[in-house]
């Protein structure tokens, strides 16, 4: 019986070991959408093909011991011709709760995984925002994440911590 408690102790302790991931909790932190040019802008939005121009950043702060707030800031601008149709930016943000995660897998995780997660859920209100906004939906294509990191790490250097500040990429 003794050893059946140490084998089930010793096989807690392995478990507790093990790395540990969860999204304690996804929310918008801010949201704009501007039509600067209503009326006319939607009056043209059929007539025209608009531009858009997609800007994506990844931002990282760390809250606790165990928990980091991942930032993606998603920003897109349309024009018709020389004229704004629209701009909407959101910063959608997730608090991460990591344990025994090892130091060489935090970057990754922090800077592809989780704004990999984030994403859809990202990508869903600014279609909301866009056709509300009296547009067609802006579907975003998906995002790779990875390159962006990778791209990032090459520009910034082997040393660099990325976790303390932006990885931005144009979609």
């Amino acid at each position: 019986m003794a050893e059946n408690q140490q084998d089930t102790a010793e096989a807690t302790t392995g478990a507790d070991a093990a790395p540990q991931v969860g999204i304690i909790a996804q929310y918008v932190k801010d949201l704009s959408f501007e039509n600067p040019n209503a009326p006319h802008s939607l009056q043209n939005a059929a007539a025209t093909q608009p531009r858009i121009e997609v800007n994506v950043n990844v931002g990282v702060r760390r809250m606790g011991e165990d928990a980091y707030e991942v930032d993606l800031r998603i920003e897109a601008i349309a024009r018709q011709e020389a004229q704004k149709a629209f701009q909407v930016e959101l910063l959608y943000s997730g608090l991460f709760a990591l344990k025994n995660v090892p130091e060489e897998a935090l970057e990754p995780f922090l800077l592809v995984e989780a704004p990999r997660m984030l994403f859809p859920f990202a990508r869903r209100i600014i279609a909301d925002s866009t056709r509300d906004g009296g547009f067609p939906p802006l579907l975003l294509d998906p995002i790779d994440f990875a390159a962006l990191y990778l791209q990032q790490r090459q520009q910034q250097g082997p040393g660099a911590d990325l976790t303390s500040g932006d990885v931005a990429g144009n979609a």
